[in-house]
């Protein structure tokens, strides 16, 4: 099944494969698209302005697979990337696949001893990294001895420590032939996810369910599942290649599964290793691209002041999706006044459920918290006891997801059981993000409870008042977390990015936002920096923020002290 077919051979392949099962492996997804369009541009380089085919990535993805087996690499073995978003990282990820091993997905910013945790929690055996980072993994070589196998994109061989191998040597060594036997929809996809407490874990999927919620396996409107494994690329190729510019790192699912949705579909993806507001600007208007892949204000408001006072050719945008963080109102509402003829998405799901659900961002949409999405019969919101919470309720609950889930937590059975639950004989993925259930079945996301303030019993979610902060114009970003108080137990207070220039009246800050959001959410103390910190995907550090809070006294109180609060 995996020998290399001819596109004119597929059509009359297809029923036969249908009755003999399906593999829904994404090697094989990627597969069926390079059969059919081997000659199309699959991923352009914005930075290098280097690009390739669907053949050339077929050849060079194979060769690497077969070098990682020559080296040892076996079926479930795990391989760490660590690269920003170039192609070498999209074929080192395929190769992965190819060889049925994993992917692990690496933090670029992380330290020494992050990364070593990383390695040695994962059983990791061989890494792909990007030159740059070239101490950090030989000393994480020395550390943890499984990880036996280095590849340096961008070496020339010619001076590489002992232990390490050029990418291109590698290439060189490895067959062009695809010839690695039959795949399975049971190969594991593992993503680490660096969550808002302790170290990150990494989430074991199968790959048929994985690609059932991420991968364009259903219908994300409906819910219904795709015929067969074939239709992706049949139905993607009958149709001009689409181009699609996921902005945020490929440590991120967001970033991953906008571009395998593209390669399962045969569509073209732009790259770039660096998020700058004016460069995306204009690598939108260079590369004519279609679809832009964004998480949340980290990324879209400096887009938006950068298209509010520049002059850039958006003609050919059609579609900005944005997930997994917050997009505030006031940012959505000035991406209307400036594409208004780009269809806008807010999605929210986690690396524990996939995609959850998906809302079409329109003007005056009720703000009455986090993304208002639609939802499909997999996605429910359960009350403590586990049961569905009804629409138009006012019951808080958390999202939950069933049918196709992850296995659960790689070497964590403990986190596991917590999250995986099972009510009434339907096991549940219920990674702990609150929300409601509104009247006409929409559902409304409040935050992850796990960063959930508790002021004097009542539970305020940190993205609603950081979305109600920022529709102030001398607030530029916040992050919202508690602080101590004898009183209330905790007080909400806002660590603040002002506008540059802007010195924010806090005072006319808090009387924007108790227009928004009810008072007692409202922050009555504020810390001011220079630079709010983000991870990589653009999700906000809220232990940074703690600590921020900790170091020093707040620099604005508004209305009066906080009671017994040793930080005012």
């Amino acid at each position: 099944m995996h020998s290399k077919i001819h596109p004119k051979s597929l059509e009359n392949l297809w029923n036969t494969f249908y009755f003999l099962g399906m593999a829904y492996n994404l090697a094989d997804l990627v597969e069926h698209a390079i059969d059919l369009v081997p000659d199309r541009t699959a991923l352009v380089s914005a930075d290098s302005g280097r690009s390739i085919t669907y053949g050339e990535l077929e050849e060079r993805a194979n060769r690497l697979a077969h070098f990682l087996v020559d080296s040892g690499v076996r079926p479930g073995d795990k391989v760490a990337v660590y690269t920003r978003n170039n192609i070498e990282c999209v074929e080192a990820m395929l190769a992965i696949y190819k060889a049925r091993a994993v992917v692990v997905n690496v933090n670029f910013r992380y330290v020494d001893a992050e990364l070593q945790y990383l390695f040695d929690n994962s059983d990791a055996v061989a890494v792909v990294y990007e030159g740059r980072y070239r101490d950090r993994v030989l000393a994480a070589m020395a550390a943890c001895p499984l990880l036996d196998t280095a590849i340096e994109i961008g070496a020339d061989g010619s001076a590489l420590p002992a232990g390490l191998v050029a990418y291109d040597s590698a290439l060189a060594a490895g067959s062009p032939e695809r010839d690695f036997g039959e795949r399975s929809a049971d190969d594991h996809y593992m993503i680490y996810t660096g969550g808002t407490t302790g170290m990150p874990k990494g989430v074991v999927w199968r790959h048929e369910d994985v690609w059932r919620v991420l991968g364009g396996g259903i219908d994300f409107m409906t819910g219904e599942p795709v015929p067969d494994e074939y239709h992706l690329a049949r139905t993607g190729t009958e149709n001009p290649a689409l181009t699609r510019y996921p902005i945020p790192p490929m440590i991120h699912g967001a970033a991953q599964w906008g571009t395998f949705q593209s390669l399962f579909t045969g569509g073209r993806i732009v790259l770039s290793a660096e998020f700058d507001a004016k460069t995306t600007w204009r690598i939108i208007e260079d590369h004519g691209v279609h679809v832009v892949v964004i998480v949340g204000d980290a990324m879209a408001r400096p887009m938006i002041e950068e298209l509010r006072t520049g002059s850039f050719d958006t003609s050919t945008l059609v579609a900005l999706a944005s997930s997994a963080a917050l997009f505030s109102p006031s940012v959505k509402e000035q991406f209307l006044d400036a594409l208004p003829n780009t269809v806008l998405t807010d999605s929210i799901g986690s690396s524990e459920t996939g995609f959850s659900g998906v809302g079409i961002v329109a003007r005056g949409s009720a703000d009455d918290g986090g993304p208002r999405v639609t939802v499909d019969s997999a996605n429910v919101v359960l009350d403590d006891e586990g049961h569905i919470v009804e629409a138009g309720s006012g019951v808080v609950g958390k999202i939950a997801r069933r049918g196709h889930i992850p296995l659960g937590y790689y070497k964590d059975p403990d986190k596991t059981a917590a999250t995986f639950v099972e009510y009434d004989g339907i096991r549940y993925s219920i990674p702990g993000d609150f929300a409601t259930v509104a009247a006409d079945g929409t559902v409304v996301m409040l935050g992850r409870g796990s960063v959930s303030i508790n002021t004097g019993g009542e539970k305020v979610f940190p993205e609603e008042v950081e979305g109600a902060l920022k529709a102030h114009a001398d607030v530029f970003d916040a992050i919202v977390v508690g602080v101590p108080d004898e009183r209330y137990g905790q007080a909400v207070a806002a660590v603040v990015q002002a506008r540059p220039g802007a010195v924010p009246d806090f005072d006319d800050v808090v009387a924007t936002a108790r227009g928004l959001i009810a008072g007692y959410k409202v922050p009555r103390v504020f810390w001011i920096v220079d630079r709010i910190v983000r991870s990589p995907s653009g999700k906000p550090d809220y232990r940074w923020a703690q600590e921020t809070t900790r170091s020093r006294p707040a620099d604005a109180a508004v209305r009066g002290r906080l009671a017994g609060s040793a930080e005012v």
